[in-house]
């Protein structure tokens, strides 16, 4: 963990949980210094600064997939352990016995915030609209179970799927589209992409893209009016200006790398780490002859010190990665952790004919052994992981160039270049695993960003996400885990804790384990909704 011996004590989450969320700030509350000194009205504003924007506020293309979007509402929603719990639903689904039909009871008197009343309408529009080809949604495999829903009155909705697909439920925390609106427009390209309406207990007010999203309480919220009655979602890339708006009280909390969090002393700030399958992996793209290489990818993933990147780039908050699966879960595979060894890589290169030459870069017919490798402008984290990287990876006889960029630019080279990335996501294995290491998703935007493809991997998938049965679950995500140490596409780094600083007169907030997305998506205003801020 993060040492805070000159901070207040961390607040740890210590319960799985997945979310994703969306978050908001308006006017800042905090005193310059970051004391409790207020600069405007303390009691109903929340000021929050993240460092990513979503691409559309729409459920039907992939907005709060995972659930806790804050304008919308799922069937199901998750409680701070990470178990579900109903929302739109009035319980749990009743699962038949052969695990192929869930059956919903709705809650009677919900609307949506233009008054519209919500129904079984609304949940088949939403998973028939998702389902459609036409429909820009990356995340589709997901619901690859789905065989048809189907409504029976207005308040009942019955999924059938083409087999039993274990983690079903956690799918129905999917937010749910008003079909009166989104469904008289172009699901694509529709103002509904940008001014959505949900039933959430927050609806948007204005979208200033690159800048912040502005929100306000849905006082008709069938869970009760929040008390926090607007907050704004400030949106600030750079994880240096972050801090130092944080500092200057534009904000009441804010993710930030656990080395800038630690500088935050004195009284008005609460720091809260939360655990996370939050992954950062470098992608070695297939097709490329020098990351394509299996000696070039196994030498790289003994080359790496993964626990110096703890120390010295997380402070401690977090874990050595071999997989996409924590070492600390029930799933992750014994046996698969890499012990850094350079002595060892060398070994594997030598073996393979990939010999240094008079600049110490090694090569094999004609080849160098080296490649860039890209990560997002003014995200610390990525930057720090993708030197350390390329620093171990020199010691090998292999030279990777770093370079930044924003997606536009390194989205179009990722077929070929490798790239600083992140992924992770605990309610399944299912869930993080399939999107990352399919080989017929290869180049179908952020899935597969690496093009990995190995038959064994591609069987195992199949078998995880189609089996109902756990011990067969858990010998098929084994499989994956121990191929990906034979052949490893990417080279995983860390688990990171998520580290957030909050104004403290919020009051005792809580965390939940977090998926990759944060700070958008979680964080300690996961239940925002909820809160009682001291007045």
């Amino acid at each position: 963990m993060t040492s805070r011996t000159d901070r207040r004590p961390v607040r740890l989450a210590g319960t799985l949980a997945a979310t994703a969320a969306l978050t908001v700030v308006t006017a800042s509350c905090s005193a310059p210094g970051g004391g409790t000194e207020s600069k405007g009205p303390a009691a109903g504003t929340a000021v929050v600064g993240i460092a990513y924007e979503p691409d559309s506020l729409s459920p039907l293309l992939g907005y709060g997939k995972d659930g806790n979007s804050k304008i919308f509402d799922g069937l199901l929603t998750h409680d701070e352990k990470l178990d579900l719990k109903p929302a739109l639903a009035t319980a749990l689904p009743e699962i038949s016995e052969d695990g192929r039909t869930y059956t919903f009871q709705l809650r009677e008197g919900v609307t949506f915030t233009d008054g519209k009343p919500f129904t079984a309408r609304d949940v088949v529009f939403t998973y028939e609209t998702i389902l459609d080809p036409n429909t820009n949604n990356a995340s589709r495999t997901e619901l690859d179970a789905l065989d048809r829903v189907e409504a029976e009155g207005d308040h009942t909705v019955v999924f059938h799927l083409k087999y039993p697909y274990a983690p079903f439920a956690e799918r129905t925390v999917l937010p749910i589209a008003p079909a009166h609106i989104a469904g008289e427009q172009d699901v694509n390209s529709g103002d509904f992409t940008t001014k959505p309406v949900g039933t959430g207990p927050y609806e948007l007010v204005s979208w200033s893209k690159g800048e912040k999203l502005t929100f306000k309480a849905n006082p008709d919220y069938w869970g009760g009016a929040p008390k926090i009655k607007n907050f704004t979602m400030a949106i600030i890339k750079d994880d240096d200006v972050r801090a130092t708006r944080l500092r200057s009280g534009d904000l009441d909390g804010a993710i930030l790398p656990p080395n800038l969090a630690r500088a935050f002393k004195g009284e008005g700030d609460e720091t809260y780490a939360a655990k996370s399958f939050d992954y950062r992996v470098v992608t070695l793209p297939t097709g490329d002859k020098v990351t394509g290489d299996t000696d070039i990818r196994r030498a790289l993933d003994l080359a790496v010190d993964r626990e110096a990147m703890v120390d010295s780039i997380l402070d401690g908050a977090g874990k050595p990665a071999y997989g996409p699966v924590p070492t600390d879960s029930p799933w992750f595979t014994q046996g698969t952790e890499r012990a850094h060894d350079l002595d060892a890589a060398a070994g594997i290169l030598d073996k393979a004919g990939w010999k240094k030459g008079k600049d110490g870069v090694r090569a094999k017919d004609g080849v160098r052994a080296a490649f860039p490798l890209w990560y997002l402008s003014g995200d610390k984290l990525r930057q720090d992981h993708a030197l350390a990287y390329a620093s171990d990876a020199k010691k090998l006889g292999v030279e990777i160039e770093v370079q930044a960029g924003t997606w536009e630019v390194i989205q179009p080279r990722m077929s070929k270049d490798a790239v600083l990335a992140g992924g992770g996501s605990p309610a399944d294995p299912d869930f993080d695993q399939y999107t990352l290491l399919k080989s017929s998703l290869a180049g179908d935007g952020f899935n597969n960003m690496a093009h990995y493809d190995n038959p064994a991997v591609d069987k195992a998938l199949e078998k995880g996400r189609r089996s109902g049965d756990h011990a067969e679950r858990q010998a098929a995500y084994d499989t994956v885990q121990r191929e990906l140490v034979k052949n490893p596409g990417y080279t995983f780094l860390t688990h990171i804790d998520h580290v957030y600083v909050v104004d403290d007169r919020f009051g005792p907030l809580t965390t939940q384990v977090e998926p990759h997305d944060h700070g958008l998506a979680s964080g300690p205003w996961w239940n925002i909704e909820d809160w009682k801020p001291a007045t």
